[in-house]
């Protein structure tokens, strides 16, 4: 019977889209998706029972999961856009993920990745998705690791993970990939001035992008070069003796002028952790994920307690009002949610 006020909301067939995923078919791949964004409590019981459905086969080679960040105006999209035409003209089919925590409070521009990636989304070995309207780095990162998985039972055997958003989305993307690239361009004044706060210590490999001749003065080549140097500098002090010492290359994704040479260095990281090292990596953020949607579930669980909506008007009343200091506000929240 419908709800009243609504019609009724129609069960997930799960084998049905297992099937359709395993097949390739990207409406089934796209409703796939949905449902392991989605927040409603039937459709999280859904999601658990595709995925356990969609589990890879251990002896299966793993697919390549790159994350992908940049300093602003670097080019990202046009990067993302040559590096995925290369990879499908060599025979992969190539997965891209956006992850933007910040575009339930903006608006976001995630769905112009599309327009911005026209003939990679276009390409029927591709498969572009716009970041998760989740909200949290905890829903991003349920959500695009779910995902993840949905691409590769896909066929998909290279997924790029496109990071939009700031501050701490980059550490996250990171713990969710096999290998971290981070883009940065030449003409910032400083290089390293351009570059966030720990991203040296996250970053596997390190492009120099818009290393190109568009008309203008200087040579933006040159300057590609002198900006590799500087920061392979500072990634001397960074790493230590014996570890991956991420390597700094430079690239045009605009004229795919050494987009060859990245992926190289992409894959020489892989080769660096080798089958052991890569599957103790999965293995640890599995664990780390698992933690994840513990703090996931528990928020989502406190937020449709009955017995916090009762007193969540009142609490936040005192906070605003001084009368109630955060801890004590928290412990109240807390009671209630324990009634």
């Amino acid at each position: 019977m419908a709800a009243a006020g609504g019609p009724a909301r129609r069960p997930v067939d799960v084998a049905e889209l297992v099937a359709g995923v395993r097949a390739g078919r990207r409406g089934a791949v796209s409703r796939a998706i949905t449902l392991v964004e989605s927040s409603r409590t039937d459709h999280r019981a859904a999601a658990r029972e595709l995925l356990a459905e969609l589990a890879p086969d251990p002896a299966a080679r793993p697919s390549v999961r790159v994350g992908i960040s940049g300093v602003p105006g670097v080019g990202k999209s046009t990067f993302i856009e040559t590096l995925g035409e290369d990879l499908t003209e060599a025979g992969h089919r190539v997965g891209v993920l956006a992850v933007d925590p910040s575009s339930v409070r903006t608006g976001g521009s995630v769905l112009g990745d599309k327009t911005r990636m026209a003939r990679l989304s276009v390409n029927p070995a591709a498969y572009i998705r716009p970041s998760p309207a989740a909200g949290t780095l905890g829903g991003v990162a349920r959500a695009t690791s779910q995902a993840m998985l949905v691409l590769e039972a896909a066929g998909y055997d290279v997924v790029l993970v496109e990071t939009v958003g700031v501050g701490q989305s980059e550490v996250t993307v990171a713990g969710m990939v096999d290998t971290f690239l981070f883009l940065t361009l030449a003409r910032t004044g400083d290089q390293l001035q351009g570059i966030k706060k720990g991203i040296l210590e996250i970053a596997d490999v390190i492009a120099v992008n818009k290393a190109d001749d568009d008309g203008g003065p200087g040579d933006h080549r040159a300057e590609a070069r002198v900006a590799a140097r500087d920061l392979a500098g500072a990634l001397r002090l960074v790493h230590g003796r014996g570890e991956w010492a991420p390597p700094v290359v430079t690239c045009s994704g605009l004229t795919d002028v050494g987009v060859d040479e990245v992926w190289a260095r992409v894959l020489a990281h892989r080769d660096h952790l080798g089958a052991e090292g890569l599957a103790a990596k999965r293995a640890a953020q599995q664990l780390d994920f698992t933690w994840a949607l513990v703090r996931d579930e528990l928020e989502q669980r406190l937020r449709r307690s009955a017995g916090v909506a009762r007193v969540r008007d009142e609490v936040r009343a005192a906070v605003l009002a001084g009368e109630l200091a955060a801890p004590a506000a928290a412990d109240r929240l807390l009671a209630a949610y324990d009634d």
